[in-house]
This record gives C-alpha cells, sequence and structure tokens, in this order.
C-alpha cells in the first residue's frame, strides 16, 4: 500500500481484508507493507501520521495499492511518478483506491481505459484525463492489470474482488463474512444504492425494504410489506412516504430496476428470466420501467455493456 500526503484514514481498511484472508486459509499468503515514495511519517487527512517505508526498500511487489485523500491528489513530480510507475510494470496487478485512481490516471496507466472513482469527483477526472473512459457509476472496474474503486467503503468491495481472483469465490465469501458486509457488491453495481437512497428513519420501515430487496420476486404489495412490518396497510403507506419520500410502490420499482440493470449488465440470463427475477413479471413491462427510469429498454443497456 503506497500513500500519499493527505491520503483518507479509511483506505487503510483495505487491508483488513487481506489479513482475514491469511486467517481463513490458515497462512501468510498476504505479506503487508505500507510504503511511500520517500519513506518517514505521512500525515493523513484527519491529522494522524502513519509511519511508511521508502518504496525502493519494499522489494518484490505482487499487487500494488494507491492511496490518496477525501480530493483528489495534486500532480505528483515527475520523478514520483516515475517511481510509481516503475513500481506499478514489475507488479503483477495495481489499483487506485477511491481519489487514487487519480494517481493511476498521472501514471498513464488509464490511458484508453476505463475507470471509476468517487463520483463527485467523477466529472473533474474526465475533464483533467480526456483519454481516460470515465464512468462514474461503478463499485470497481478492472482492466487487465489496472484496478479502479469508488469512494471509500468500495475499496473493500475491491480488495474482496482481488482475493477471489487469487483464492476463489468461497474464500472470498468467508471474508465479506466476517467483515460483517451485507451482501458482496459486483463491481458492475451502481455507486448508490436505493436502500441507502430511501434512508428510512425507522427499524420498521428498514425491515420492510430489506424484506423487499431479498424478495423482489415477489408481488410485494403494501399488504405484504406492512405484514412485515407489523402495521397496517394504512398505517405502513403513511409511514412509508412520511420516511422516504416515495411510495411503496415506486420504492419496490425503484429496486427491481436496480437489480434488472445488474442483471442485464453483468450476466447473460434471458431477458424473460431477469424480468421475473426482478419481479417485473414480463418483458413489456420490464421494458416499460426502464424507458421511464433510463430512457433506454434493457437490449440497448446490454449492448452499450458488452462494448464498454
Amino acid at each position: 500500500m503506497v500513500l500519499t500526503p493527505g491520503f483518507q484514514f479509511l483506505a487503510l481498511g483495505v487491508q483488513a481484508a487481506f489479513e482475514l484472508a491469511n486467517a481463513v486459509k490458515g497462512e501468510d499468503y498476504y505479506t503487508l507493507s505500507i510504503a511511500s515514495v520517500n519513506g518517514g511519517l505521512v500525515m493523513s487527512s484527519s491529522g494522524f501520521a502513519i509511519p511508511t517505508v521508502p518504496i525502493a526498500q519494499v522489494g518484490q511487489v505482487d499487487t500494488l495499492l494507491l492511496l490518496a485523500g477525501l480530493a483528489p491528489p495534486p500532480r505528483q513530480d515527475e520523478p514520483t511518478l516515475e517511481t510509481l510507475r516503475t513500481m506499478a510494470r514489475e507488479s503483477r496487478r495495481v489499483a487506485g483506491l477511491c481519489t487514487g485512481a487519480f494517481l493511476l490516471a498521472q501514471m498513464g496507466l488509464l490511458d484508453g481505459h476505463r475507470a471509476t472513482t468517487h463520483w463527485s469527483y467523477a466529472r473533474q477526472m474526465r475533464e483533467d484525463f480526456p483519454n481516460v473512459r470515465v464512468e462514474d457509476d461503478r463499485i470497481f472496474i478492472n482492466e487487465g492489470a489496472v484496478w479502479t474503486s469508488a469512494g471509500l467503503t468500495a475499496g473493500l468491495d475491491l480488495a474482496v474482488a482481488l482475493i477471489e481472483k487469487d483464492l476463489g469465490r468461497d474464500v472470498a465469501g468467508a471474508i465479506a463474512r466476517r467483515l460483517v458486509m451485507h451482501h458482496r457488491r459486483a463491481g458492475g453495481q451502481s455507486q448508490h444504492s436505493e436502500l441507502l437512497e430511501l434512508a428510512p428513519s425507522s427499524d420498521r420501515i428498514q425491515k420492510a425494504l430489506i424484506f423487499a430487496k431479498s424478495h423482489l420476486a415477489n408481488p410485494l404489495t403494501v399488504e405484504e410489506l406492512a405484514e412485515v412490518a407489523a402495521l397496517s396497510p394504512r398505517q405502513f403507506a403513511r409511514a412509508f412516504r412520511a420516511e422516504t419520500g416515495h411510495t411503496p410502490a415506486k420504492a419496490v420499482e425503484q429496486m427491481r430496476l436496480e437489480s434488472a440493470r445488474l442483471m442485464i449488465e453483468e450476466t447473460r440470463h434471458p431477458m424473460d428470466q431477469i424480468a421475473r427475477e426482478a419481479g417485473f413479471v414480463d418483458i413489456r413491462r420490464m421494458r416499460e420501467a426502464f424507458m421511464r427510469q433510463y430512457g433506454q429498454p434493457p437490449q440497448t443497456l446490454r449492448r452499450l455493456a458488452r462494448a464498454a
């Protein structure tokens, strides 16, 4: 892990995934090092300093992780960029976590490739690096040996995906459970979760939403959701709108759209199967919902995803 001045402390949390991988395997499969270009104490954005070793003393690196701050890092000087380029060339893979993707872009490693970063800085990346194909609504993106992730907690999703590449799905799943991740997010999943956007304040409405997310193939009527929340249908509908600003039907449709789009972009499932699993009943109703939300039919979004 390579730190730059002003790095975001939370990004260091990705080391927990690799530590847990060692615990699950029962051996030191991963050896972790925290480095910087010159070594010594590196100050974080929160004011805590972390001791680091100089990159030159690290030795052979398998996976190079670049960490930056809450905001995109300033342009690094050429000697620093060349040091990072050399290290990246000698590594099996390299990843820019959150705004660390800007470091990869400065190094020229993202030119002509897809990349993501924190959604609030995607426009800046697009403007600063026009040769990079920025996708601002992805959790992480893997392009060959180069990985980039969205903001903050998405770094953990990327780390678990790296471990899955090395050690398989079962180990990655065990790590996700130990990290108490609600579910492992695929790289193509939206940075914006519909559950987070709705943000209910009460446990009862939250419980109904989690049930709906896990049972999208159900009809999910107001009566069904009200029973989960232990409220009458009228009480539930009133409380739901007050806490989320949406009707239950609208919120369920948004969750169905989120689930269907992920399956469309990340799987080869036929459209009728996706429509059923997401709870749209048939392709026609799913297409109508996609046209309302995205202005494009599902087939077009699948073609665009495959072309990318």
